[in-house]
């Protein structure tokens, strides 16, 4: 398996030996983006912003390796074999970042997410006076900028490496590649993202109604 020797630029999935004609519809994600879009939004892809940051391209076979140890226990990755993960994992970008980059803005829109593989990363909230309000830290494991990825909406917070990370990138167009030619992968990465966001909706829920019990 070779490494890209450009983190920014596009993967091509395995069996796709040919472009798509420019009229076809590619994929369901990567056209969600182009109907939100208007004249008042730009889109900030992830091959933009890798160059902004600085992003290096990071060892394809040990970031398969993280990827597959840290996502495998997944109760709907785990499901997949080995085989299936490194297949999986050929989908993704590899990245090294080094400390204070801000590889997520507020309020942009991006069509990629990040799973942190190695080091930590902040999530704030930036206030209208420029202050920050720090959300959470995320670790290895940890993913940012699903949301957005899935629903093609506005990053609700920023953020930024605290150390040198290793992440894996997933963007759009990555996303509908593993969709129509690995449709048992492609499920079993949303399957995980769903119930990944659905425990973080019951965490929050249960804090507001711990809140408002106290009111």
């Amino acid at each position: 398996m070779n490494r890209p020797s450009d983190p920014s630029r596009p993967r091509q999935a395995p069996g796709a030996d040919a472009e798509p004609a420019a009229d076809e519809d590619t994929g369901f994600f990567s056209t969600i983006f182009q109907e939100r879009l208007d004249d008042s939004q730009a889109l900030t892809s992830w091959q933009s912003r890798a160059q902004q940051i600085g992003a290096r391209a990071h060892d394809r076979t040990d970031g398969a390796e993280r990827f597959a140890a840290l996502w495998g226990v997944d109760r709907y990755v785990a499901a997949l074999g080995s085989e299936e993960l490194v297949r999986m994992s050929t989908y993704l970008d590899f990245v090294e970042i080094d400390a204070g980059q801000e590889v997520i803005g507020q309020d942009e829109q991006g069509d990629y997410m990040l799973i942190v593989l190695a080091g930590t990363l902040a999530v704030d909230r930036v206030q209208p006076w420029g202050g920050r309000v720090r959300l959470a830290e995320a670790r290895p494991g940890d993913m940012l900028g699903e949301m957005s990825l899935l629903d093609a909406g506005s990053r609700f917070s920023a953020c930024t490496t605290l150390t040198p990370c290793v992440l894996a990138v997933v963007d759009a167009q990555g996303l509908d590649a593993m969709i129509m030619q690995e449709p048992r992968l492609g499920l079993a990465l949303l399957a995980s993202l769903a119930r990944r966001l659905s425990l973080r909706l019951r965490q929050v829920s249960a804090r507001l109604s711990a809140v408002l019990s106290r009111g």
